[in-house]
Formats: C-alpha cells, sequence, structure tokens
C-alpha cells in the first residue's frame, strides 16, 4: 500500500505555494494543503482567490510536479455564517480540483452550526468537494463526537472529519471515539507531536498549535492508539508548525525533517 503524505500549510507557512509545491516534490511527499482564507487577524496567506495569474501558476507548478492540490483552508462557521460569504472560496477550490476542505466550528449554537454545515455541503456537493469538519478544543466542535454528531445530524452525504493529533491529545477524545466514524467519512488525519499533558489556557493551546508543535516520536502523544484507531490507508497530513524549527532548518529544512520523521514513524507502525 502506497501511502498519501500531505505537506499541510502550516508546516511551511508563509512559503509561497509555488514554492510550497517545489519543496514538497523535493522531500517526497504527495501533496500539499493549501490556504486561501485567514484562520485569524493577521494570518499571512497567498492571495489565491485575488490573483488569477498565481491560480494558473499553481495548477501548472502541481500539474508539472505531479503533486496533488490534497486540500484548502479554512472556513469557519460562526453565528453569522452565510454560504453566499464563501462562494468565491468555493470556486476556488472547485477550480483548482482539491478535494476537501478544512471547516471550524465556532458558532456555539450547534444546532445553527449544523444548519449551516449542511447549507456549507449542499453548496459544496455540485462543485465535487467535500466540507472537512476539524474538532479542536478552544472551537464550539471540541471533539470527536461532538464532530461526528454535527455530520450525522447535518444528512450531508460529503460532510468529512478531519482527525489532528493534537487535538485528539487535547480533548475529551478516545480512540474508540475515533473508531466510531465511519472512514467514509474521514478527510486525512494530521499528524504532529506535541508535549504531554494539557496546557491550562487556551492561549497556551492556540500557541501549539500553531508555533510549536514537534515531530512525531519527540513528544508525549500517544500516535500508536491514534493510528490504531483510524483506517490503514487514511492520507496523513503533516502539520508541523514549528517556530524553532523554522529559525534553525529554514522552511525547506523543516519541510524535510518532518517528512523524515513521519515516515520513520509510519514505518514502524505493525501491519494491519
Amino acid at each position: 500500500m502506497t501511502r498519501q503524505i500531505f505537506l499541510s500549510w502550516l508546516t511551511t507557512a508563509p512559503m509561497p505555494p509555488c514554492d510550497m509545491i517545489t519543496v514538497a516534490k523535493e522531500c517526497g511527499y504527495t501533496g500539499v494543503s493549501l490556504r486561501a482564507l485567514r484562520a485569524a487577524e493577521g494570518d499571512n496567506i497567498p492571495q489565491l482567490l485575488q490573483d488569477q495569474s498565481l491560480r494558473q501558476s499553481v495548477k501548472h507548478r502541481a500539474a508539472a510536479e505531479g503533486i496533488i492540490l490534497a486540500d484548502m483552508e479554512i472556513v469557519r462557521i460562526n453565528e453569522g455564517f452565510t454560504v453566499r460569504s464563501v462562494e468565491p472560496f468555493l470556486d476556488l477550490c472547485a477550480e483548482l480540483s482539491v478535494s476537501a476542505f478544512l471547516v471550524a466550528g465556532d458558532d456555539p449554537d450547534l444546532s445553527r452550526l449544523t444548519a449551516s454545515f449542511n447549507a456549507l455541503c449542499e453548496a459544496s456537493r455540485p462543485r465535487g468537494i467535500c466540507p472537512a469538519l476539524e474538532f479542536m478544543p478552544w472551537t464550539s466542535v471540541k471533539d470527536a463526537k461532538t464532530a461526528l454528531s454535527v455530520i450525522e445530524k447535518s444528512g450531508a452525504h460529503n460532510g468529512k472529519i478531519i482527525v489532528d493529533a493534537l487535538h485528539v491529545a487535547r480533548s475529551s477524545t478516545t480512540p474508540d471515539d475515533l473508531r466510531a466514524i465511519p472512514p467514509e467519512r474521514l478527510a486525512c488525519f494530521q499528524i504532529c507531536d506535541a508535549p504531554a499533558g494539557i496546557p491550562p489556557t487556551q492561549e497556551e493551546l492556540i500557541y501549539t498549535a500553531r508555533q510549536a508543535r514537534l515531530l512525531p516520536g519527540q513528544g508525549g502523544i500517544d500516535l500508536h492508539a491514534i493510528m490504531e484507531a483510524l483506517p490503514p490507508d487514511i492520507p496523513i497530513s503533516v502539520e508541523i508548525p514549528n517556530k524553532e524549527g523554522h529559525a534553525v532548518r529554514g522552511a525547506t529544512g523543516w519541510a524535510k525533517d518532518a517528512f523524515s520523521a513521519t515516515v520513520s514513524f509510519l514505518n514502524k507502525e505493525p501491519a494491519r
């Protein structure tokens, strides 16, 4: 079995997407995950929505390098969310032929959030793309159980879930919760490591997630238990932003380290 391994946007951010595609090819990644909407204020992202020539360059570079444009980030569903506000983003995803895009659930009213997710799935379906809800402990969708509940109650057939190792370890999610997710509902597994334990503040949770993740095997997350609970062929997205790693190795060197550590970990996993 050939495992798909993607280079996530945060691992090399804010590297320009064409450079990211070339680096992914050099390192051995199968594909890349890009970002076109900000996750937070001040997020430095490529102007894929605004710059048609950049979109064309990305498509041509990916085709030339044989790199998959795996998914796109990030739609945030808050209390005022409307599908109309993200339709240009959906068109971008369709134009670049990504299969899924990341969704964060910020609306504290889970019934309204579920309805919004359903509307997003309906708008995405004719474009051939799948909204993928990622549970994060500082959002309204804090764990795998909540994510699965939103997906099932939405009734949308193209809704999926992204499993992030860091968010599994820092939420109430258990391996049994992961096993309960139907395989066809899983978009990918975002791999990383981190120190054991759960930081006491939301600010520390977010800082680790965006600036201080560790390479697989360097922290205290039980990655083996998580992997055992997921399908053996689930795509792996290497999401390991690390400010210090970038400073020492540069973005390209860090991407190489992240790929090598991920492959080494996967090779140690028992066959299933």
